[in-house]
């Protein structure tokens, strides 16, 4: 008897459905003789330094004479999930049963995948014979057609150890930069391969921001009967000022106009951090949000598997796809604009799923889509408002990413004047003008229309259809335009993800670059889609960033992390390294010992290296400018600045002791504090900030003693820290 083991229950069921004969079983579905079940993610995990009690680095009390930590054999542990324990009892049961004499590993078709496999087998101690299922997709015939071409799964040894690798060095540095430069700098520092160099993008924009000194700098305005050409910018005041005078009255000289018709391809469907994109720049909602609401969007079945770094799907999905695009998937979902543009494409054929195939570019999960599970009473009755946008922006993107391109026709035009010097020679003064018209709106006029899609365009630079090459009268007086040198642009939650998902940029060695972008058996980029909202969260937690608005911002303690870590934990190009490494891992080029010696020799040369920084006095500066803990506003009780301290936030007049009892007692200060939960919410900095600013954040979620939800209002409480304020006087909590 087979025993198939799927990476999720939902991976269990459909494959189930598509051998046929379903039967329910405890823990596990059966399709004829063959029993299928399913782990809950990584069921195993590696334990922490403190388990190796026969280690001197395992000790409560760290010291920098105990490190490198450097396991010589590797323990494993079962996950602390909820029910990860119970699901990996029920596994093993079914692993150690007579009955079974084969295995099939149906874990999502990469490189954790395959570790999440591996690793129940190695605990349960249990070793039989096994094959691999690859699909991507859950579309019944897919999975039937994947069955009859099932390889051994020891052909998928080299992705086994690539994955085991990565894993232990990621636990190397990790453990060994976080507790080195903890004990060198006496605080609570953590590191580590992603969300360092994460930090150190943030950091540096953020520097660069402040150091950025404002530019003048002037155009010339050459009106043109109903249109205008433009100069490039002059940086000089003085020869601004000449370039206008020696131009008034000149001819202009058109020296080329070139016509095109263009096509803009429709936008590709949406993995996960392309949805996390679209969703924080469009309403705000943080990559963490935005994911919560696709996961229960999945568990209703009424949405794709959401941690996906596709965007695309295979052939066998074509035929779902098709029955998705009918127009009652728009009417009742999304706004009239683009619902009247659906209609007219649909009725003219506009809609081709096939744009959104690409069979070798879907490793594990298809692109994000809804599935037909989706109706309208669903749509309007059962999800929040929150997941109703996540659901319409996902709606859009279908429809967008199968219509027809848009066509539009460009003008551009290269010009110029002939500048008069006093001693009679003449500079040429170069102009510019471009018009673009849309002849067919295609997939825009279906994303573009709706309300969440934004800004109002410039008004068009009407070009005559007539203009050609030689000399032309200016229509009226030119003029200039001042400007000023902006600064680079904060990095909002999209901006970031997308800075993360492309960290390729910032390599510039090829082969690294490469091997940073390959994504066919890990994503691309640093992180993955399904832990870069959690790596931003965890930053931001940390205190290492934080919220304003939109933004995301470094903080004090942000940056003095950046200034102290080594510089390798700083860069996307360690990243880089790995992903070669990894590879000639999984294709034989290389060995894991090798790779993970490699490691384990810069771990140890790691607390060296750490020690010596803390001699460098612009170091210690920056330390000790950390130190000095950022006000949240004034204390609503003596008006001093309120502080954080760990998990709460309280007057920074606040000093305690220890009574006779052992009991932490206020001894001096007013005693303000505002604890972390306040009615059923987490408070963020962001709230608690703009809350003793006086600005009384609307907070939504917010829950009574009875359980009911509401909306409020935060205002400062000298009694209670913070209070609710409701747009209906007559109601008041505390």
């Amino acid at each position: 008897m087979r025993l198939v083991i799927a990476e999720k229950r939902s991976v269990a069921f459909a494959i189930a459905q598509a051998l046929g004969d379903v039967r329910q079983g405890d823990g596990y579905v059966s399709a004829g003789e063959t029993l299928i079940s399913w782990a809950q993610g990584h069921l195993v995990e590696l334990s922490d330094p403190e388990e190796y009690t026969d280690m001197p680095w395992s000790a409560r009390k760290w010291t920098m004479e105990s490190l490198p930590i450097d396991p010589k054999s590797w323990r494993w542990r079962l996950s602390g999930a909820k029910g990860a324990v119970q699901r990996y009892r029920s596994l093993s049961e079914l692993l150690r049963s007579d009955k079974v004499t084969e295995l099939v590993n149906a874990c999502d078709p990469d490189r954790e995948g395959e570790a999440i496999f591996r690793r129940i087998l190695m605990a349960s101690k249990v070793s039989k014979p096994s094959l691999r299922l690859w699909v991507a997709s859950l579309d019944e015939q897919a999975i039937r057609d994947a069955w009859k071409r099932m390889r051994p799964e020891s052909d998928y040894d080299g992705l086994a150890d690539a994955a085991d690798a990565r894993a232990k060095a990621d636990w190397l540095v990790g453990m060994n930069a976080s507790r080195a430069h903890t004990l060198a700098w006496h605080r609570s520092l953590s590191l580590g391969r992603v969300r360092t160099p994460t930090l150190n993008m943030v950091v540096q924009r953020d520097l660069a921001i402040e150091s950025h000194k404002p530019t003048p700098f002037w155009r010339l305005i050459v009106p043109m009967d109903g249109w205008t050409l433009e100069s490039g910018k002059i940086e000089d005041r003085a020869s601004a000022d000449r370039v206008l005078a020696d131009a008034k009255g000149l001819a202009v000289d058109v020296l080329e106009v070139k016509r095109r018709r263009e096509h803009a391809k429709p936008p590709t469907l949406f993995d996960l951090t392309g949805l996390q994109k679209a969703m924080s720049d469009r309403h705000g909602l943080t990559a963490e949000q935005t994911l919560d609401c696709l996961q229960h969007l999945y568990e209703m079945k009424v949405a794709t598997y959401p941690r996906t770094d596709s965007k695309y799907v295979t052939h066998d999905d074509v035929d779902g796809l098709k029955e998705l695009l009918q127009p009652k998937y728009a009417l009742g979902f999304l706004d009239q604009k683009p619902v009247d543009a659906i209609h007219d494409l649909y009725s003219a054929g506009g809609f081709d799923p096939m744009r959104c195939v690409a069979d070798d570019k879907v490793q594990g999960h298809t692109a994000i889509l809804p599935t037909r599970r989706l109706t309208y009473d669903v749509f309007q009755h059962d999800l929040t408002d929150m997941e109703r946008k996540v659901m319409t922006v996902i709606l859009t993107r279908m429809w967008a990413a199968c219509a027809t391109d848009r066509v539009h026709d460009t003008v551009k035009v290269d010009a110029a004047l002939d500048e008069r010097h006093a001693d009679g020679s003449t500079e040429r003064v170069p102009l510019s003008a471009s018009n673009d018209v849309t002849v067919d709106a295609g997939w825009t006029a279906i994303e573009h229309t709706s309300k969440t899609d934004g800004a109002e365009k410039k008004p068009a630079n009407r070009i005559p259809d007539s203009l050609g090459k030689g000399p032309l009268s200016q229509s009226g007086s030119p003029s200039l335009a001042e400007g000023v040198s902006a600064p680079p642009k904060p990095f909002t939650e999209a901006t970031l993800l997308s800075a993360m998902e492309h960290a390729s940029r910032f390599v510039a060695d090829s082969d690294l670059k490469a091997a940073l972008d390959d994504d066919t058996s890990h994503s691309g980029g640093i992180g993955t889609p399904a832990t870069r909202a959690s790596i931003l969260e965890s930053l931001i937690k940390s205190g290492y960033l934080q919220r304003k608005g939109k933004q995301i911002r470094s903080t004090a303690a942000g940056r003095m992390l950046v200034g102290v870590a080594v510089d390798e934990l700083k860069d996307v190009k360690l990243t880089a390294q790995w992903e070669q490494s990894l590879a000639d891992i999984e294709h034989g080029r290389g060995d894991e010992t090798s790779f993970l010696n490699e490691i384990r020799t810069a771990c140890a040369a790691m607390p060296g290296r750490v020690m010596e920084m803390t001699q460098r006095d612009s170091l210690r500066q920056l330390a000790q400018q950390a130190g000095e803990r950022e006000s949240f506003g004034p204390c609503p009780r003596c008006g001093k600045p309120v502080v954080k301290t760990g998990s709460i936030w309280q007057c920074s007049s606040n000093k305690s002791m220890k009574d006779d009892t052992g009991a932490w007692k206020l001894s001096e200060g007013c005693g303000y504090k505002i604890f972390a939960e306040k009615f059923g919410k987490k408070l963020t900095d962001s709230m608690v900030r703009r809350t003793l600013e006086g600005k009384r954040p609307k907070v939504s979620g917010l829950k009574s003693k009875a359980g009911k939800t509401f909306d409020a209002r935060l205002v400062p409480d000298r009694q209670y820290g913070i209070g609710l304020s409701f747009d209906d006087p007559s109601r008041k909590r505390k």
